[in-house]
């Protein structure tokens, strides 16, 4: 897949809700992903599927309640495409907050091999 049609996909499953979908289809085997240095323990890095999914996994178990979310249209250049992405959610032991980030994403050989999150 060219990077344009990685991030088409991307935004289908993303609008659907198919996370994992995203992860099992979009996701190179040696991914990895960033974080800045001020996201939560244990979340501000992973390389590897599994080590990916677990992240997600750890994000999500710190989730009291959403309450919606969004993610833009992908803007690509080259082997990369951004999205902005937002939440509003309730973490557990804190009180709801409205969560925005831009995302960028790496794709070679038709597949995302970096995401970067800046918030």
């Amino acid at each position: 897949m060219t990077t344009q049609e990685v991030a088409d996909k991307f935004d289908e499953l993303a609008n659907a809700d198919q996370w994992a979908k995203i992860y099992d289809e979009l996701y190179a085997d040696d991914a990895e992903s960033v974080e800045p240095p001020n996201a939560a323990a244990g979340l501000q890095y992973a390389k590897g599927i599994e080590a990916l999914k677990q992240k997600s996994a750890t994000f999500n178990s710190l989730v009291e309640e959403v309450y919606g979310g969004f993610s833009s249209k992908p803007v690509v250049g080259g082997n990369y495409f951004s999205l902005s992405m937002g939440m509003d959610v309730k973490f557990k032991g804190m009180d709801r907050m409205q969560f925005d980030e831009i995302c960028v994403y790496e794709v070679k050989d038709g597949k995302i091999v970096k995401e970067q999150f800046f918030y």
